[in-house]
Parts: structure tokens; sequence; C-alpha cells
């Protein structure tokens, strides 16, 4: 895999780790309360969506092992241009239901021989 492919899935894992973070101890309601923790979050998810397209352009063979890849696209598509009706209930689901998974196939993926880099 080449050195670009690989940094953006340390772009997914990072935005994933900020996601929990950010959301750490956080109810449902906290996120309708706090305008400052619904943009966070949506920008993470629009970092992961976006490096998951790229990774589908330059990495398929990467990118396939991402079991909701297309959804992953999809979802960001939404957040950047249809953030007039985006759904926080939606969004707080994604997080919850989605995110775990995710970092499990992203981890399994850097961690793979097949998909370091040789280190200098």
């Amino acid at each position: 895999m080449q050195l670009k492919s690989t940094k953006y899935l340390y772009d997914i894992e990072e935005a994933i780790l900020k996601l929990v973070r950010f959301t750490q101890d956080k109810s449902f309601d906290d996120y309708l309360k706090d305008e400052l923790l619904q943009s966070a979050v949506e920008r993470q998810f629009e970092i992961i969506g976006e490096a998951v397209n790229k990774l589908s352009q330059q990495a398929p063979e990467v990118a396939n092992h991402l079991s909701d890849k297309r959804k992953m696209i999809s979802f960001r598509n939404i957040l950047i241009h249809a953030y007039d009706s985006i759904d926080p209930m939606i969004v707080w689901g994604v997080l919850e239901s989605d995110l775990d998974r995710l970092y499990q196939e992203i981890k399994q993926l850097m961690n793979n021989r097949r998909y370091r880099t040789q280190k200098g």
C-alpha cells in the first residue's frame, strides 16, 4: 500500500478517536444542546467520509475491506451538501452504532502486514 493510503487510514483513525473523546460521557440531549459539539462531530464524520472516498479512489483493494464504505461517503456528502436537512438523531445514531465497527476495521487494516509501509 502506498504511503498516501496509509495516511488516509491514520486520518480515519484520528477522526474516530476525536469523536470518542468529544462525546465521552455525553448523551444525545447533551449533543442537541451543544452546537459546538454538533459541529465538531459533523466535521469528524466529514473527514472520515472524505478519507474513505480518497482511499477508494487510490487504493480500492484496501477500501474494499471497509464494510460501509459507500454509506460513509454518502453520509459525508449529506453533511456537506444537505447541511440544512441533517437529522441530529441520525448523526448520533451513526456515532453509537457504526463507529466501533469502523474502528475495528481500520485497526485491522493498519495492523495487517500487507498494508504496512516500510520504515526508512
